[in-house]
């Protein structure tokens, strides 16, 4: 019963207060402190019906509920205010029945987050185990995020993000709660070598790709840069001529040549138009970061491949070259370079002679350069030419040293005995070295008294030494001939009574050759049987390993030529034999026929009878 008369009393006063409205125009509680109202008003006997509420009352009761509560059931993003911080959360107002807490862990982007800041939140949990209201700034970001980073993208507009860390081939942003990804060709113009220091900074950045599918976001700060450098890039492309010195700073170092960077507009220096100086790699001039002071060399029609020089700002080192340097000069340098034909001497800074191989020893006999001096070291020469209007020089190493020819009547005279290295093979004979500079050549025929030599190469190698004997010395020809032979005594004068015509040797057959065979008397004597003087006494020919007796029928020592037979020995006995009865017969015969005495009797008679004295 109290509950009714209650409920009676609120009516009445509604109705009294709806009489006054329509009295005056009196502004109602609700409308004056609609906090108030809501929080004092009955909804138990609203709802059970006690209390009763015209239509104006709760329309306008509708509205402010409208106004001033937020639906919590609702996936909607509602905008809070931080009423109170904490070392671990922010505690926000959201207009409901209780306030929401969030963990400052969501705010890490915001380290200046303080009480009054309005922040968009997300209902996560209506109402958790202990009654709170669960909220989250990090899903309110993301949903919201994704409108912005799309509109950004569609608009082109200008961004903030947080860098977070580094990661595989760029940086992870923070965007609007959304990490992001930052390539690191995207950072800045310039290739970036630390990229530690970018992070936890707070950077602008323009979205350049959103991959939809798999929610990925690419952003790049270069090209903000690149957009404000455009317009001075323009500018300075429009006023670049051929021969303009201009400052830049190195950008990249590559092998083959340093980029520099112009102002937005990057040029490059080759390798040789760094020095005037041999260089193996541009760092050995120039460093990253370093300002440089270039000359335009070339561009292309739209300037966008541009030639740079740095050594066309010094004088060249030729024409700086003294004029007190001329032919004869000894001058000392580096070893920059060898070829094959000789060595390349830096005498000055950017200026090269060349050092024949000819002209590093007073040797004939040609090697390589590499014989003589390598890269780097540092040697004496003689300047032999200069042409200055050509920039051309060439050195020589063996001036330095006295020509071995100058007094080779005193050290080589005819007859003197010598050791020398062979050096090298033709075919009709061996080049010996006596000393540096000196070579003399051995006929093939002056290599051996016996042995019948087709090529150097059967008697001897390179690098061998051989005694010699100069034969003959051609001081203006710088000709030296010498013999080996001539070192020991000619065999064939003992083999020319021991080997003479008609004495009987006996051998064995060492080989069987074209239209003959040959036998080895000794180490030096290997003679000849002609094929017709192979046949033995029963009419067949000796073969390979046959031991015979021979028979010299010809020794000539001037050509080493012994030829023997086998078939000359039994022949000649059937020959003597021949003779022998032929003798005889001729005796028997001569021995029946009439002598001359007996002749002159018979004539002696045949007168006496016609003279009548008979």
């Amino acid at each position: 019963m109290a509950e009714k008369a209650k409920q009676a009393e609120v009516v009445a006063e509604t109705q009294e207060a709806v009489t006054e409205t329509k009295a005056a125009p009196v502004v109602s509680e609700a409308q004056a402190n609609p906090e108030k109202f809501l929080k004092e008003f009955n909804w138990h006997n609203y709802q059970e019906g006690i209390d009763e509420v015209e239509d104006s009352q709760l329309k306008e009761f509708e509205k402010l509920v409208s106004e001033n509560f937020v639906d919590t059931l609702d996936d909607e993003v509602v905008t809070g205010e931080v009423v109170h911080l904490t070392d671990r959360d922010a505690i926000i107002d959201i207009n409901a029945k209780s306030e929401g807490v969030i963990s400052l862990n969501e705010f890490r982007y915001n380290p200046d987050l303080k009480v009054g800041d309005k922040v968009e939140v997300l209902i996560d949990v209506r109402e958790d185990a202990t009654g709170q209201l669960v909220l989250s700034h990090r899903k309110a970001r993301v949903i919201k995020a994704w409108d912005r980073v799309n509109n950004a993208h569609d608009t082109g507009e200008i961004v903030n993000g947080f860098v977070k860390c580094r990661t595989k081939g760029g940086m992870i942003v923070d965007v609007f709660g959304i990490e992001a990804f930052l390539p690191g060709s995207q950072i800045d113009v310039k290739p970036i070598r630390d990229y530690d220091q970018y992070v936890n900074k707070t950077m602008e950045f323009k979205v350049v790709k959103i991959n939809h599918e798999f929610k990925n976001i690419v952003v790049s700060h270069k090209a903000l840069i690149e957009a404000d450098i455009e317009e001075q890039k323009k500018e300075i492309i429009s006023q670049l001529e051929k021969g303009q010195v201009l400052e830049g700073i190195v950008k990249n170092i590559t092998s083959y040549g340093v980029f520099i960077d112009l102002g937005g507009v990057d040029g490059l220096v080759h390798i040789t138009d760094l020095s005037w100086s041999r260089i193996n790699h541009p760092n050995e001039i120039v460093e990253l970061d370093q300002k440089l002071n270039v000359v335009i060399l070339d561009f292309d029609e739209n300037k966008s491949r541009i030639q740079l020089g740095l050594k066309q700002l010094s004088k060249h080192p030729w024409d700086a070259l003294g004029e007190s340097v001329a032919v004869g000069d000894k001058v000392k340098g580096k070893v920059v370079v060898i070829a094959d034909y000789g060595a390349f001497i830096e005498v000055a800074e950017g200026v090269e002679g060349l050092v024949h191989v000819s002209e590093m020893s007073w040797s004939t006999h040609l090697r390589s350069a590499n014989d003589f001096v390598n890269v780097g070291d540092e040697i004496d020469a003689q300047i032999l030419t200069l042409d200055r209007e050509d920039r051309k020089m060439s050195l020589g190493i063996k001036q330095l040293t006295q020509d071995p020819w100058t007094d080779i009547t005193t050290k080589y005279p005819l007859g003197s005995k010598h050791k020398g290295i062979v050096r090298n093979f033709t075919n009709f004979g061996v080049f010996v070295e006596l000393e540096e500079g000196i070579d003399g050549l051995i006929y093939i025929s002056d290599l051996s008294w016996t042995k019948k030599i087709k090529h150097p190469s059967e008697f001897c190698a390179v690098g061998d030494t051989l005694e010699v004997i100069v034969l003959e010395l051609d001081v203006e020809g710088r000709k030296l001939s010498l013999g080996h032979k001539q070192t020991t005594d000619n065999p064939w004068d003992k083999y020319e009574t021991e080997f003479a015509l008609g004495t009987i040797h006996t051998a064995e057959i060492a080989d069987v050759v074209d239209k003959g065979a040959t036998i080895e008397f000794n180490e030096d004597i290997v003679a000849f049987i002609p094929t017709r003087h192979l046949e033995k006494e029963d009419g067949k020919k000796l073969k390979k390993g046959d031991t015979a007796e021979f028979k010299i029928i010809e020794f000539n020592k001037e050509f080493k030529r012994v030829v023997a037979s086998h078939t000359a020995i039994f022949r000649e006995e059937e020959i003597a034999n021949v003779k022998a009865a032929q003798a005889k017969q001729a005796t028997q015969a001569a021995e029946s026929k009439p002598t001359l005495g007996d002749a002159n009797e018979a004539l002696q008679a045949l007168k006496d009878k016609l003279d009548g004295k008979k």
